[in-house]
């Protein structure tokens, strides 16, 4: 039998049960690609993390990241709660890690307050727009309800796709996933992007001193996750698309999300104009809740 250790962690909060669950494998060593697969599966959770040795020394760690049903390339939380882990586990390099994934490299920093802050690794990219009504559809809520006025309904990204629609606030505390609807709006739109077609709805909440208040959702049944109580590659891709559309060199957003599934979540994001386009970041807190121990 081969045992292989293993943490879990709440990300983006600062108490037991609230934020995103994750689980962490810090060492993954002599996992195959189905094992990590069939233990994302067991878990879960909307993503666990696999912790490799980097194909460059000079980085940290190769870190795999799956869902239930198929690993993803970059992903928020994941990445801050990985982080976490591993600089707890005395990492670090004068609170620096470097990841290397599917996407790209992701740098992570933590500070002496326990915040955990990653850079997505890809400058903003948007892909196809998607019709308001089609949106609407997925999570039951009028096509009035979609707010087109900044920007329609588009696939946007910063190393992980999501499809990013501003609803009322009204809206979208009612927002309630479709399955089926889901599947016909991923085949009447093949070239969308991810074909998990996740979906991330947003509303403007205020404004403090520091930063751009927003409320958040994001649905993704089709690989499992009904609903995502913090995602970190969505807020960032947002944070990104929403500088975009204004003047300023950079902007801050503090993202509430996971209120409706009684898991409450704060993601501080901020976004910037870079040589190579916007690009952003994304931070927060974390809490360990359990450690253990698998046998294969």
């Amino acid at each position: 039998m081969r045992s292989f250790s293993f943490v879990t962690v709440d990300v983006f909060t600062d108490r037991r049960f609230g934020g995103n669950p994750l689980a962490v494998f810090p060492d993954a060593r002599g996992l195959s690609d189905g094992e990590m697969q069939s233990l994302a599966a067991e878990f879960n959770l909307s993503e666990t993390t696999f912790v490799l040795p980097p194909a460059d020394p000079a980085n940290t760690a190769r870190v795999r990241i799956f869902n239930r049903t198929a690993e993803m390339p970059f992903a928020g939380h994941p990445n801050v709660g990985t982080g976490w882990v591993l600089a707890n586990m005395g990492r670090t390099r004068d609170g620096l890690l470097r990841f290397e994934e599917i996407a790209g490299l992701v740098e992570v920093r933590t500070d002496g307050s326990g915040t955990v802050t990653i850079a997505a690794p890809q400058p903003l990219s948007l892909a196809q727009e998607m019709p308001a009504d089609l949106v609407a559809s997925c999570v039951g809520i009028d096509a009035s309800e979609v707010i087109v006025s900044a920007h329609q309904p588009v696939a946007a990204s910063v190393g992980n796709s999501f499809v990013v629609a501003e609803v009322t606030p009204a809206a979208l505390t009612r927002a309630v996933p479709d399955l089926a609807r889901f599947k016909a709006a991923r085949d009447a739109f093949p070239h969308l992007g991810p074909r998990r077609l996740p979906l991330y709805l947003y509303a403007h909440d205020g404004k403090s001193a520091e930063a751009m208040r927003l409320r958040a959702r994001m649905f993704s049944p089709l690989s499992g996750t009904i609903e995502d109580a913090a995602t970190g590659s969505a807020a960032t891709p947002l944070a990104a698309l929403l500088l975009s559309l204004g003047t300023a060199d950079n902007a801050r957003y503090d993202i509430t999300q996971g209120v409706e599934m009684g898991r409450p979540s704060l993601l501080a994001c901020s976004a910037w104009r870079a040589p190579d386009g916007i690009r952003a970041s994304v931070g927060g807190g974390c809490v360990p809740v359990l450690k253990g121990e698998i046998s294969l």
